[in-house]
């Protein structure tokens, strides 16, 4: 065996690092002897998604579907959701960043199971989920321009990778070799369209440089949207959608509801408040008549007037706004020539997710008593005669007081006795906003090792190859 100056040296320094991890590898199998007569086979190593540990010949190859870089480009994709949505292996229901009852994380499901059992992979190694789930990887944290291909192992993964990898592996590989300079800027909006002025633009940088030992590559992007608001589309602007053959989701809690009447400014002389004590209360049984500025929430044949309504759409956006930061830099180095190569990688990713939900309607009711020891009213609250808001006189429920002993902790809520109430008031707190969701998620991850074979020494490890890695994620 030829034996060059600094084998004693390599040796040292490869037995020190992968000594206690040597047990958890397999020799690769020999190749199949091949006959005189039979044409020449070219074999060439094609690392993809998979178990390090190499298998018997007679276990055939999984499914996989790679994405290039180019790839990539050519479906137009600018954000993970672009590319969960255009991947034809991702069905299913899953989270991303325009799901209003979302927390801006984007996951990806494969097969149609629950996007919990799809593994999410970056370089062949494992990340930590977003921290709002607990059991899935946002997929924001992977810049769109770093990524160099994309494995996509369809079949069930779960006797290699464990329970989590049951629906597939998601496999994300980015870029540790480049040269020179790259360049990406790019600034649309839709202020002729439809949603009046919804912005969007994306930037980044890509550098690299090394020899034949060394590679060095730094990356950094920004990206920014903003929101889409539901009324600026037609189809959207109006929760009613039974014009297109759909469902009503208006809601009926809003300000001026009370039981079955609502307030009409109409009727109160074009203002906007009903005028204080100015009038019997229509939750009465049997009813009072209603005088002056309130009227029935619905017409004849009990039919609702659908305009009554709140249309929150109005008011809310249907794709929120967001805005994200990328920074990466990685470190391959050879030594030992190249029986031994050390790399580290440090990635940080920030992303802001700005949505908004109609103003908060108020329920529960706030007031208890004894026979009552959880709220008065099941619908809406409960509002005293006496508050110098209420635009009622006659009073449709007067409390008991007192609280039920069998729970204790409604005497803090309980009616003074002889209390009277109109119930059944929906109100909902338009002065105060909009409910506003700003979540912002730093993302950390490092990772550092060593890997190599040991060709050097002798044809029985020439097919060994090893590798031991620390990550911080």
């Amino acid at each position: 065996m030829r034996k060059r100056p600094d084998i004693g040296v390599c040796f040292a320094i490869t037995a020190g690092f992968f000594c206690p991890t040597l047990v958890t590898f397999a020799q690769n199998p020999s190749p199949p002897q091949r006959t005189a007569g039979q044409p020449g086979i070219t074999i060439e190593e094609v690392i993809v998604t998979g178990s390090n540990i190499p298998t018997s010949e007679e276990v055939g190859p999984n499914p996989v579907d790679t994405y290039r870089r180019e790839d990539i480009t050519r479906l137009g994709v600018r954000s993970a959701v672009d590319l969960v949505q255009k991947l034809p292996a991702s069905t299913g229901a899953a989270a991303n960043e325009n799901f209003t009852d979302g927390d801006g994380r984007v996951e990806i499901n494969l097969r149609g199971l629950l996007a919990k059992e799809t593994l999410v992979l970056q370089d062949g190694r494992r990340l930590a989920p977003v921290g709002f789930a607990g059991d899935t990887v946002d997929l924001n944290t992977i810049p769109l321009g770093l990524i160099d291909h994309i494995d996509i192992l369809k079949d069930g993964a779960s006797a290699i990778y464990g329970a989590d990898a049951v629906a597939g592996v998601f496999n994300v590989w980015l870029i540790h070799k480049f040269r020179g300079l790259e360049l990406y800027a790019s600034y649309g909006n839709t202020n002729l369209g439809f949603a009046n002025d919804m912005g969007e633009e994306r930037a980044y940088l890509l550098a690299g440089a090394g020899d034949d030992k060394t590679d060095i590559v730094v990356y950094a992007e920004s990206y920014n949207r903003a929101a889409i608001f539901s009324r600026d589309a037609d189809i959207s602007s109006n929760a009613d959608f039974s014009r297109f053959g759909g469902s009503v989701s208006l809601s009926n809690f809003f300000p001026g509801r009370v039981g079955d009447y609502v307030f009409d400014p109409s009727l109160a002389g074009g203002s906007k408040t009903p005028t204080p004590h100015s009038q019997l209360n229509p939750n009465s049984i049997p009813p009072d008549p209603v005088t002056g500025e309130f009227r029935p929430i619905v017409g004849q044949y009990r039919r609702v007037r659908l305009p009554d309504f709140f249309n929150f759409a109005k008011i809310t956006p249907a794709i929120p706004a967001v805005d994200r930061q990328y920074l990466y830099g990685s470190l391959d180095h050879e030594i030992c020539n190249r029986y031994l190569e050390i790399f580290a990688d440090f990635k940080y990713a920030r992303t802001f997710w700005d949505h908004a939900m109609a103003p908060a309607p108020f329920f529960p009711d706030v007031w208890t008593d004894a026979t009552h020891p959880f709220l008065i009213t099941e619908v809406g609250i409960s509002v005293p005669i006496q508050n110098p808001f209420n635009p009622f006189t006659v009073a449709d429920y007067t409390s008991p007081g007192g609280f039920d002993p069998r729970f204790p902790q409604s005497q803090s809520s309980a009616a003074p006795p002889g209390t009277q109430f109109t119930t059944g008031v929906r109100y909902r707190a338009l002065e105060a906003g909009l409910r506003t969701i700003k979540i912002t998620t730093n993302n950390y991850e490092f990772t550092g090792g060593l890997k190599g074979n040991l060709d050097e020494f002798g044809d029985y490890f020439k097919t060994w190859i090893l590798e031991t890695v620390f990550r911080y994620s």
